[in-house]
């Protein structure tokens, strides 16, 4: 990725700081919807990368920079997170989480590790459109109508998967007894 570190590379693509598309704020955004999204920790620079890329691409090809670069890169953020889903076996990866999160759950005892434990797992349980959407709105804060722009899908759709993810989200974790 040497291509990614080169100083500001004149009329291809780099932003305002001529050296990297994404700026510090945005980089965390794309790192948090990953994480979010279920991309373990040592995948997500691979993630992060694969967005700078993507805009990287898409400017050398001569095509219009994102209206918002942070939401455009959340997006993009957000699918690369369903493909490592698709890509993983839904259990291999649970278990892995579990082992890396259970040592220290109990060296602590806070509650609130278990309840990040517990939205994570349910994280894992809803369908992907489902999560996706409740990612980029709850977790990268895009408007409802920015999620729909982004994703090709009208704000209705948008809605009811919400809706359907926050409900099964919250019965999940009345299930747990975790809330």
């Amino acid at each position: 990725m040497a291509v990614l570190r080169r100083k500001g590379r004149r009329g291809q693509g780099a932003d305002r700081t001529g050296d990297d598309p994404l700026d510090a704020a945005q980089e965390r955004r794309v790192r948090a919807v990953l994480a979010l999204g279920g991309v373990p920790q040592a995948d997500l620079q691979d993630g992060v990368q694969q967005v700078r890329l993507r805009l990287l691409e898409r400017a050398a090809s001569g095509r219009e920079a994102p209206r918002d670069v942070s939401a455009w890169a959340a997006v993009v953020a957000s699918n690369l997170a369903m493909d490592w889903h698709r890509a993983r076996r839904r259990q291999d990866r649970l278990g892995e989480r579990l082992a890396s999160l259970r040592q220290p759950e109990h060296l602590s005892g806070e509650d609130s590790r278990l309840l990040s434990l517990a939205v994570a797992q349910g994280l894992d349980d809803l369908p992907d459109a489902q999560r996706q959407v409740l990612v980029l709105r709850f977790y990268a804060d895009l408007p409802v109508r920015r999620i729909a722009q982004e994703l090709g899908i009208p704000e209705g759709t948008v809605k009811s998967r919400l809706h359907s993810a926050v409900r099964a989200l919250r019965d999940r974790l009345h299930e747990d007894e975790v809330v």
